[in-house]
């Protein structure tokens, strides 16, 4: 077999391993395929037999090939795994949620992210996080290498429920489960009231991972469309009659992508017609501190009976210390803490450690405190930079860093997406929210990743192109 070690990078190992999978990856050596001993391919490679069998060693590990005893190495042969993407319709991977989450995470760092969810680094409180790291280090050892139990840690409990009941959601410690993020939570809490088949409803928009999430529980999703009050109940009603959903998944503080907080009387009704069709709501509240005055909360109405709250620190402390929590009425949590044990075994010690510290001072509530005045105006100046260029907001929102926005007539915001993309600006096209795919001239924009000038440069120009 030839196989080329042209390249100049890596060692001998490195560079074999890489053309071997190469060959696999390319389809011109088949699932099933004998490969070249071991004496065959290091005299047609010109390398040592010792570098041929750590190649195939690696190869193995990965899972690329398997051995027969005493017959040799194959190309394995076992199917790719489940792709999530293809579990829902294939759409335009400029207007696929992928597509956003892939273009945000990966991009490099002189990349300009208005289409991305979260704060810039440098508006994230560092010296919190290193003032609770080095505390941390000083705890004893069950705190850095021992498993944390299925609920969570107390203290932090106790700390949430504190902090819920600002918001008028009473919660006992001993109702709050503590989890990775707040994806997690979702997945958790969709495992246990969902079936595949069953119907969902979403707001239409909706943050996108939404979509993703319940597709992979092979939910069928019914989108709700939302106004600057909330879901239209309208709507809403005539959904439930017709569908007999299990579950609905919102945000009703701080509304990703709009922006927009829902009004008493749509929470109310809401709530009355969730109780008339045994209705389970999920509320996404991973934007509660973005707030001075909290918009009404379900779960507050409710008192966590059939609504089920859900948040998370990564928008506003940090995105790599992974901690969420559940906030659920009691009797539901038990099959929960069931499915946490089956699928996670405890809750994350290390980082709900150290999310603890970091809010056992004033230091954080500053924090926010700043945050909130500083997104108040990145929002006054990113939508007079917009309406500058023909860009502008559907609503003027209370709170928060996103921008719901309507481009000028005949510019189709997946286009301006791939153009600005060969920019090095990343934009979130509004279908990737949309199930109904209705909001080809919407686009998410975040204004704390606006403070670049270059951004509207590149959005002015790529309209242009795109007219």
């Amino acid at each position: 077999m030839d196989v080329s070690l042209a390249a100049p990078q890596g060692s001998l190992t490195e560079r074999l391993a890489g053309a071997m999978r190469q060959r696999i990856a390319s389809r011109a050596l088949l699932p099933g395929a004998k490969l070249p001993s071991i004496r065959a391919l290091a005299a047609s490679a010109q390398v040592s037999k010792s570098t041929v069998v750590e190649v195939y060693d690696r190869l193995a590990a990965e899972g690329v090939i398997h051995s027969r005893r005493g017959s040799g190495f194959y190309v394995a042969g076992h199917l790719p795994p489940l792709s999530v993407a293809d579990v829902g319709p294939r759409l335009d991977r400029a207007v696929d949620p992928f597509w956003v989450s892939r273009q945000s995470l990966e991009a490099g760092e002189d990349a300009l992210k208005p289409g991305c969810g979260w704060l810039p680094p440098s508006w994230l409180p560092e010296d919190i996080l290193r003032r609770a790291m080095r505390a941390l280090a000083r705890a004893d050892e069950g705190a850095l290498v021992d498993y944390g139990t299925p609920l969570g840690l107390p203290a932090l409990r106790q700390l949430l429920s504190r902090r819920l009941a600002e918001r008028g959601v009473e919660a006992a410690p001993d109702q709050i489960m503590l989890t990775e993020s707040g994806t997690q939570a979702i997945d958790l809490l969709c495992r246990m009231l969902i079936e595949p088949g069953d119907v969902v409803l979403v707001d239409d928009p909706c943050y996108f991972n939404f979509h993703a999430l319940l597709r992979a529980h092979r939910a069928r999703i019914v989108g709700i469309p939302f106004t600057p009050s909330g879901p239209d109940m309208d709507a809403f009603a005539e959904a439930l009659a017709q569908h007999r959903p299990r579950l609905y998944v919102t945000n009703s503080g701080v509304h990703n992508p709009t922006g927009a907080t829902l009004a008493p009387a749509v929470a109310h009704r809401l709530l009355r017609l969730a109780e008339q069709h045994d209705l389970v709501i999920v509320e996404d509240d991973i934007f509660a501190d973005f707030e001075d005055e909290p918009a009404p909360r379900l779960a507050a109405l409710d008192g966590l009976d059939r609504v089920i709250q859900i948040g998370s620190f990564s928008k506003t402390l940090s995105a790599s210390v992974r901690c969420g929590y559940v906030a659920i009425r009691r009797d539901w949590l038990e099959r929960l803490l069931d499915l946490r044990i089956a699928t996670a075994f405890s809750a994350p010690r290390l980082s709900t450690e150290l999310v603890s510290r970091a809010l056992q001072d004033g230091s954080y509530r500053r924090h926010v405190t700043a945050l909130r005045e500083r997104l108040h105006r990145a929002r006054q100046r990113t939508a007079a930079r917009l309406a500058a260029i023909g860009i502008r907001p559907w609503i003027e929102p209370r709170a928060g860093m996103f921008l719901w926005c309507r481009l000028p007539d005949g510019v189709d915001a997946a286009d301006l997406a791939r153009t600005a993309l060969g920019q090095g600006v990343v934009l979130a096209p509004g279908n990737v929210f949309s199930l109904s795919q209705t909001a080809g001239q919407h686009m998410r924009i975040n204004v704390a990743q606006c403070a670049d000038p270059r951004i509207f440069e590149v959005l002015k120009q790529a309209m242009h192109e795109a007219a």
